[in-house]
């Protein structure tokens, strides 16, 4: 359910309260912007973010991405922060045996689903510094690293909740912004999760598409097997579990997919144990991919992992990113 703060952020005005608060806010963080230098690290660097708190579609964005650079002979990596995991204060490189509590569950997942080196730490430059030096990679995706400015990037993907769209339009704490909606305008691309929101008029330059969340063949949690449509469910009860930033598109999902859906939501990145499942009793239980990483020996096996895939066709944008992305490969040869 959503919090009192964040019925307020979505459904109204901003609080007076909170508007001087939120608009010293944004002047720290503008002033702060202005003082950084952005760093080089060797290689095309592409940023996937947003300027909303919250979850937007993120992470299968940034899968997605991985994936289409490789279908174009590029070698992606990618970093990210490792929220969550208790590594991170310097650079480590995401490995097969490293578990979410140590990297995060964002970094175990990407690094999974898409086989691309995936180097997390608090320090962004660091990281893409080791990402460079330790993988034959010739374009780093940076994951959430819209904000991180001492990180120099060639390229921002601005990623918008397209249900929920920028709330009602101010910055933290008045609203759900981590910077003004003007920033819409800066970004090389905007790509929007669903729903019917579409970019205001001051980012009218900005080149913007839409795509959804397609739901893919069910797996087992314990060994991500195959087992079947998620169709074959439609009609019957489920647990849906989900600890991610918006819990709700998870469940929301299933449900236009004729499920009848019993949801469990959590915080993001929350950390699963056994207790987490042990009421949900009869009916399957399905879970994100993210939420997939963490609960494997602690769920029951009747837990299914539904994946997810990007469903964009915009050829236009595909190929202006395609040719901005030659252009900075060949200019660094």
């Amino acid at each position: 359910m959503p919090t009192r703060l964040e019925r307020r952020w979505y459904g109204a005005t901003p609080s007076p309260l909170l508007t001087p608060v939120a608009a010293l806010y944004t002047a720290i963080a503008a002033r702060r912007r202005a003082a950084t230098v952005p760093q080089a690290v060797g290689v095309p660097v592409i940023v996937v973010g947003n300027i909303s708190v919250g979850g937007t579609g993120k992470t299968p964005v940034v899968e997605w991405l991985v994936r289409q650079l490789v279908d174009a002979g590029l070698r992606p990596g990618v970093v990210s922060r490792g929220y969550g995991g208790r590594l991170g204060r310097r650079p480590v490189r995401v490995l097969p045996q490293h578990t979410p509590a140590e990297v995060g569950d964002e970094p175990c997942l990407i690094a999974a689903s898409t086989g691309a080196p995936v180097v997390i730490g608090r320090d962004r430059v660091a990281a893409a510094r080791l990402l460079c030096e330790h993988a034959a990679v010739n374009v780093v995706i940076a994951d959430d690293g819209l904000q991180h400015y001492r990180l120099g990037r060639a390229m921002e993907i601005c990623v918008v909740d397209g249900v929920r769209g920028l709330g009602n339009g101010a910055c933290l704490p008045a609203g759900p912004l981590r910077e003004p909606a003007q920033r819409l305008a800066e970004v090389d691309f905007i790509l929007v999760n669903g729903g019917d929101w579409q970019p205001p008029a001051l980012a009218a330059g900005t080149p913007w598409a839409r795509f959804a969340l397609r739901v893919g063949a069910l797996r087992r949690l314990g060994d991500g097997t195959p087992a079947g449509a998620l169709s074959a469910l439609a009609g019957q009860r489920v647990h849906a579990v989900a600890g991610i930033g918006r819990p709700a598109r998870f469940f929301e999902m299933l449900t236009a997919q004729g499920l009848q859906v019993q949801p469990h939501p959590f915080p993001d990145h929350h950390a699963f144990t056994a207790a987490d499942f042990a009421a949900l009793s009869g009916a399957p239980i399905l879970m994100t991919e993210k939420d997939a990483v963490k609960a494997r020996g602690l769920a029951p096996d009747r837990a299914w992992v539904v994946p997810v895939t990007v469903d964009l066709h915009a050829p236009a944008l595909t190929a202006h990113l395609q040719q901005r992305l030659d252009t900075l490969i060949h200019d660094r040869t």
